[in-house]
C-alpha cells in the first residue's frame, strides 16, 4: 500500500496490534504514548549504517530484547552474514526511487525467508523507544528489530528469549549454551533409560582464534555482585579476548564485554579506573582502554566465570556457508537436513520410558569415513509468547532429545537395538534446538528424535554437519509382508523333529497333540495390518511327503506351561497338507506365543526346520522352514 507515495505495510500496521500480543509484559505502560515516525521525521540525513563501524552497534531501549541485540552484534563481525540479512543495494533515504520499504532476511526452519516492512518506527517524544544504533542517525538495528517483531507477531513477543535462537535465526549456524556454574541448563525431565552425552568441552578450552571468530554472549540469571543494577536475566556480547602479561610476568586473559544498555556497569578491578590496570605496562593499559566504546568494559577470566551464569557460542560460518567446529576448529564441509513431524497416535512415541518409543521418526545416517559429526535437532511450530523474564524455558517448547545408535544395516533388529543404550545422545531438554557433537566411524547409524511426553505433537528439522562424507535419509516403514523379500525383517531359525514315542503327537484330533515340539517366539511391535509370516518345511523327498501343519497359541500372562488341549489356537495352518512347505500370513498383537508344528497322523518320524523372526531388518529367506516376521 502507498500513502503519499510511501510504502505502508498492511500486514504489520503502525498500530497497537503490532506492539502488543497479550499485555503480560511491562510494555503496555506505553499505551497511548507511542507515535510511529519515519527516520527522516526523527533526524536529518538518516543512514542505514553509520560511517564509523563502532557507532553501528545496537543499543537497547525499553524492550527486553537484549538476546536479539547480542545476535545483532554478531552480524557486525561478519560482513557476508550482514549482507545476507540486510541485502545490499536497497533504496535509501535521499534516493529518487526510495519509498520507505525494506527487505530483511531470516533463517527459519532450514531456509532463508524474506520479511518486508515499512520504515515507520515506534517512538516516544519523537525518539525511538525500542532498540537503536549507537549513532542516532543509523537505523539498521531498529528496522531489523521491526522485521523480527513482524516475524513473531508483535514487539511484545520479543520481550524475553534466548540468544542462541536469535543467533540461529540471523545466520543459520548452530549455537550451543554452556553453563558456567556446572549445572545443566535448562532444567531437563528425567528419562530413566537415557544417559546424557555432554558437549565434551567448555569455554576455557576454545582457542583464542576461535573465540575471536565465534559469536559469543554471556548471560546472568540473577544480579551479579559486580553489576548490581542488572537484576535478573540479562545478556551481553563478548567483543574481544586477549592475553596480557603483567609486570610480574603473570599471564592474564582479559575479556571485553559490551552491555547492550549502552552504558558501563562494571565495578570490578578492571573497570576504567580499577586497580587491575596498574599491574600492566602503561602503554598496554592505554591501548586496551582505548579500544572500549560506550557500554563496554574489561574483566579477567576469573571474574567472568564468577559473574556470569551461562554463555552462548555460535559456530563461525565461512562465506561458502560451511560451519567451523567449535570443538576442533575444523570446517564441516558436508551438510544435510531433513524435516519431520511427531504426530499423536502415529509417530509421537515419547521418551525411552515409554513402550511406544519405537514409533518415533527414524533416520539413517551413513558415514563413509571416520570424521567429526555435529548433529542438531530443532523444533518449530507456532510460537507463543513466553512469560515475563522467562528465558530458561518457553511454554511453547517441548522437551526434545536426539539419540544415536550404531547398527549393521543388513542385520538390524529395531526393538533389540532401541533397548540398548545409545552410542551418543542429548537428553530431553526444553530447548528449541539440541546439539550432539561426536566423532563417528564408517558405517550406518540410526537417529531417533523424540519428545519427552508421549503423544506430544510438533515439527522438527534434523541437521547433520560433518568433516567427512555422509548421507542422511528417512528410515522407511517396513513394506507389506507380501513383498518381504524387498523388506527388512528379523528372522530366527529353529530345527527339530518328530520322534516316535516322544514328540510325534499328531494333529489336534489326537490326545497326544501336546507332545509335539514347541517353538516359542515373541511379538514386540505391531505396525498395523498383517505383521507375521510363519512357514513350515519338512525335510523329506517329494515322493514320500507327510501331511503337515501347525497352530499358533497365545501364551497367557504369567503362564509358562501352555496346555494346547485346553486352549484354542489364535492362528492355524490346516488342513494338514502333503507339501514340502506350508505357511500362513497373519496379524498378531504384541505378546508371547508358541508354534506347535505337527503331522496329521501321530507316531511319524520326520525332521523339520523352523525359522522365527520378529521386527528387524533381515529379508525373509524362503528356504527356511518356519519364519515369523513382523
Amino acid at each position: 500500500l502507498r500513502h503519499h507515495g510511501m510504502f505502508v505495510d498492511p500486514d504489520f500496521p503502525a498500530e497497537e496490534s503490532s506492539l502488543f500480543c497479550d499485555y503480560t509484559t511491562p510494555l503496555p505502560k506505553l499505551l497511548g504514548d507511542v507515535t510511529w515516525l519515519r527516520p527522516q521525521e526523527i533526524c536529518k540525513q538518516p543512514q542505514l549504517f553509520p560511517d564509523d563501524p563502532v557507532e553501528a552497534h545496537p543499543k537497547q531501549g525499553i524492550l527486553g530484547d537484549c538476546w536479539l541485540l547480542c545476535a545483532c552484534s554478531m552480524l557486525l563481525k561478519n560482513q557476508h552474514l550482514l549482507n545476507k540479512v540486510f541485502p545490499p543495494e536497497q533504496p535509501l533515504w535521499g534516493d529518487r526511487v526510495y519509498h520507505g520499504e525494506f527487505r530483511v532476511q531470516f533463517w527459519q526452519n532450514g531456509r532463508w525467508i524474506e520479511v518486508r516492512v515499512d520504515d515507520q518506527l515506534p517512538c516516544v517524544n519523537d525518539t525511538l523507544c525500542f532498540s537503536r544504533c549507537q549513532s542516532p542517525r543509523a537505523f539498521w538495528v531498529a528496522l531489523l528489530e521491526k522485521a523480527y517483531a513482524k516475524l513473531h507477531g508483535s514487539y511484545e513477543r520479543l520481550w524475553a528469549g534466548q540468544v542462541c535462537e536469535a543467533v540461529v535465526d540471523l545466520s543459520g549456524t548452530i549455537a550451543v549454551r554452556w553453563s558456567l556454574k556446572g549445572a545443566e541448563s535448562p532444567q531437563q525431565p528425567k528419562d530413566s533409560q537415557t544417559q546424557h552425552t555432554p558437549n565434551g568441552m567448555r569455554l576455557s578450552e576454545l582457542s583464542l582464534e576461535l573465540k575471536e571468530r565465534c559469536a559469543i554472549s554471556c548471560c546472568v540469571h540473577s544480579a551479579p555482585t559486580g553489576i548490581p543494577e542488572l537484576g535478573q536475566y540479562h545478556a551481553m556480547s563478548v567483543m574481544e579476548w586477549t592475553n596480557v602479561t603483567t609486570t610480574t610476568g603473570e599471564q592474564v586473559e582479559l575479556i571485553r564485554i559490551r552491555n547492550p544498555w549502552g552504558r558501563r556497569s562494571w565495578n570490578g578491578v578492571w573497570r576504567e579506573s580499577g586497580s587491575g590496570w596498574a599491574s600492566l605496562e602503561p602503554s598496554c593499559s592505554q591501548a586496551l582502554l582505548g579500544r572500549t566504546a560506550e557500554g563496554e568494559f574489561w574483566m579477567d577470566e576469573t571474574e567472568f566465570q564468577q559473574e556470569f551464569d551461562e554463555v552462548t557460542v555460535g559456530c563461525p560460518l565461512s562465506e561458502t556457508g560451511h560451519l567451523q567446529s567449535i570443538y576442533t576448529g575444523s570446517y564441516l564441509t558436508h551438510s544435510h537436513q531433513i524435516g519431520g513431524r511427531w504426530v499423536k497416535g502415529h509417530s509421537a512415541g515419547g521418551c525411552r520410558n515409554n513402550n511406544t518409543f519405537s514409533i518415533n521418526p527414524k533416520f539413517w545416517l551413513k558415514v563413509c569415513e571416520r570424521g567429526e559429526v555435529l548433529l542438531s535437532l530443532l523444533q518449530y511450530g507456532h510460537p507463543e509468547p513466553p512469560a515475563e523474564g522467562r528465558t530458561q524455558q518457553h511454554s511453547h517448547l517441548q522437551a526434545i532429545a536426539l539419540h544415536v545408535w550404531k547398527v549393521e544395516k543388513k542385520h538390524f533388529n529395531l526393538m533389540r537395538t532401541l533397548n540398548k543404550p545409545p552410542l551418543v545422545s542429548h537428553t530431553h531438554a526444553y530447548n528449541r534446538e539440541v546439539v550432539v557433537p561426536t566423532h563417528l566411524n564408517p558405517g550406518f547409524y540410526l537417529l531417533v528424535p523424540s519428545t519427552f511426553l508421549q503423544g506430544a505433537e510438533g515439527r522438527f528439522l534434523l541437521r547433520v554437519h560433518s568433516s567427512c562424507s555422509t548421507s542422511l535419509s528417512v528410515m522407511k516403514s517396513p513394506p507389506p509382508l507380501q513383498h518381504c523379500s524387498e523388506g527388512e525383517w528379523e528372522t530366527l531359525s529353529s530345527h527339530g523333529c518328530w520322534s516316535v514315542g516322544s514328540t510325534a503327537g499328531g494333529s489336534r484330533n489326537f490326545t497326544t497333540h501336546g507332545l509335539n515340539p514347541r517353538i516359542p517366539f515373541t511379538v514386540t511391535y505391531d505396525p498395523g495390518g498383517n505383521n507375521v509370516k510363519v512357514t513350515l518345511c519338512q525335510n523329506r523327498p517329494e515322493n514320500s511327503l507327510h501331511a503337515i501343519g501347525f497352530h499358533i497359541y497365545k501364551v497367557p500372562d504369567g503362564d509358562s506351561l501352555l496346555s494346547p488341549g485346553a486352549m484354542s489356537p489364535v492362528v492355524s495352518c490346516v488342513p494338514h497338507a502333503h507339501s514340502q512347505e506350508v505357511s500362513v500370513f497373519c496379524h498378531l498383537q504384541p505378546g508371547k506365543y508358541i508354534i506347535i508344528p505337527s503331522t496329521y497322523q501321530p507316531e511319524l518320524t520326520l525332521h523339520l526346520h523352523t525359522l522365527q523372526g520378529k521386527s528387524g531388518n533381515i529379508p525373509v529367506k524362503k528356504k527356511k522352514t518356519i519364519s515369523v516376521n513382523h
